[in-house]
């Protein structure tokens, strides 16, 4: 339940771009995952406040326009607009408030100011203004709420001045950092002396001027939760603002780490994507927010080129249905208003109670390939009325408010007309073991018949021992896989 006494309403921040260069493939998860939990929300009928930073001064930005010799704004802007860009082709939702941390210079040294007034921040020697871990725990604040920390090997008092540090490296952390020479113009003057905000300080300042002192939902990569998440918890829980009883975030929700090609992506590799490498490779941001879309948020994902094909497939046998149920239904979309067939009306019930099992979106595509076989199968039999063609395209348009991967029916892509190298979606079908598998299981054995063909052996077993949890196992025959209830 939300924080809202009435329970409508939900607070939701997700930590943005860091605006010092192009977001990546990696990056693209977590915020297509976070569209995702904010899309189902309201598909849920919750009324949202979606808050998304974007985090415009912090270390490697200055080094940037250091080494460019550019203006902050001027380095910042063309990476903020890219990312705007981006964000559109995937078809993610705008947030309802994007703050940036140079924007709310005033509300940090605010928060900061009463982090001193508590005594748990003071001044170093040169200027800065740093968080004590150790006073914070005196006063029972609880640090180490996300990751476990080792405190046995803490040292007291010793302090680190990065934005980023290892998990070893519990300590004191800067909330202001005092100028250097090396920051040029970038600098607002405090207190305590000219300097610039601490990067972690900047996200509960903005989180917590727009959502309130506490609030619900706070998502990002797991690569976030240390030290960033846990020096949010900190300095916010430490700042005292919130109500009896309640914590700075109620849920945090972390999406895990993403592979390219099975392994950890690199320059050096040439596994490294942005958005405008895979467009550029003749992608859709709907094919790359379906693949985005197929593996479970807490689940470590491997992005792969064939993976795409195998989403542009799966697209267009969603496209060639709906074209037909047009078809048959002779009209446009803009005016389906019939009463809901029981069958879709079963589709939407089991569709949301597999995102309710924390967004188990794997079982979700099952039920909606499940009942796109069903509508093929009644088409060809021409058993489909047009009042139920109607109430399916009214059921896709329910799904796709919450999918966010837009109709294209009229453009589908027919399978006779699939390019080499992509599983034609009728293969699965004709895969039955002792009996017929779930659409689920299907969905599982096309990635992993997908990561043969890349010979990402390695993600293929995985999905062999993730199928064997669920009860099925697989046989590699001459004829191709066979699928064995356990």
């Amino acid at each position: 339940m939300p924080l809202d006494p009435a329970g409508k309403k939900v607070g939701m921040y997700c930590c943005g771009p860091t605006v010092y260069d192009t977001a990546h493939i990696g990056n693209w998860r977590t915020f297509v995952f976070c569209d995702l939990v904010r899309r189902f929300l309201e598909f849920k009928g919750y009324q949202v406040t979606h808050v998304m930073n974007i985090t415009d001064v912090e270390d490697k930005i200055i080094k940037g326009v250091r080494e460019t010799k550019t203006p902050l704004r001027d380095y910042t802007s063309r990476y903020e607009a890219a990312f705007f860009e981006e964000l559109k082709q995937l078809n993610c939702l705008t947030p309802h408030h994007t703050p940036h941390a140079t924007g709310h210079i005033a509300d940090i040294l605010s928060l900061i100011d009463r982090l001193l007034q508590r005594g748990l921040a003071y001044k170093a020697a040169d200027g800065s203004v740093y968080f004590s871990i150790e006073k914070y725990r005196a006063q029972g604040g609880a640090y180490g709420q996300l990751v476990k920390l080792n405190f046995d090997e803490m040292r007291p008092g010793e302090r680190v001045n990065a934005d980023e540090y290892a998990k070893e490296a519990v300590a004191d952390f800067a909330l202001w950092k005092a100028r250097v020479p090396e920051d040029g113009d970038v600098f607002w003057p405090s207190p305590w002396g000219e300097g610039r905000p601490g990067w972690h300080i900047e996200c509960s300042a903005m989180s917590m001027k727009f959502l309130g002192p506490s609030f619900d939902l706070h998502l990002g990569g797991e690569d976030l939760m240390f030290p960033h998440h846990e020096d949010e918890i900190a300095q916010s829980e430490g700042a005292a603002m919130q109500p009896a009883g309640q914590r700075f975030v109620k849920y945090w929700l972390h999406g895990a780490h993403l592979l390219v090609e099975g392994r950890k992506m690199s320059k050096s590799l040439g596994n490294f994507f942005t958005v405008r490498d895979l467009l550029a490779k003749g992608f859709t941001g709907r094919e790359i927010r379906y693949l985005l879309l197929t593996a479970h948020y807490r689940e470590t994902f491997n992005f792969t080129l064939n993976g795409l094909q195998g989403a542009r497939t799966a697209l267009a046998r969603i496209d060639e249905c709906l074209s037909r149920l047009i078809e048959f239904w002779d009209d446009s979309m803009g005016h389906v208003n019939v009463q809901p067939h029981p069958d879709d009306s079963k589709l939407l019930e089991q569709f949301r109670d597999a995102l309710d099992d924390d967004l188990n979106v794997s079982k979700a595509w099952g039920v909606i390939f499940a009942w796109i076989r069903d509508l093929n199968r009644a088409m060809s039999a021409e058993r489909l009325s047009r009042d139920r063609a109607a109430s399916a395209l009214g059921t896709w348009k329910q799904l796709d408010r919450l999918l966010g991967l837009n109709l294209q029916p009229r453009s589908a892509l027919r399978m006779s007309e699939a390019p080499q190298g992509i599983v034609p979606s009728g293969f699965l079908v004709d895969i039955r073991g002792e009996e017929e598998a779930p659409e689920e299981i299907k969905h599982l054995l096309m990635q992993r018949i997908q990561a043969r063909k890349a010979k990402d052996f390695k993600q293929a077993d995985w999905i062999r021992d993730q199928l064997k949890t669920k009860g099925w196992v697989i046989e590699d025959t001459p004829k191709g896989p066979k699928l064995k209830k356990l």
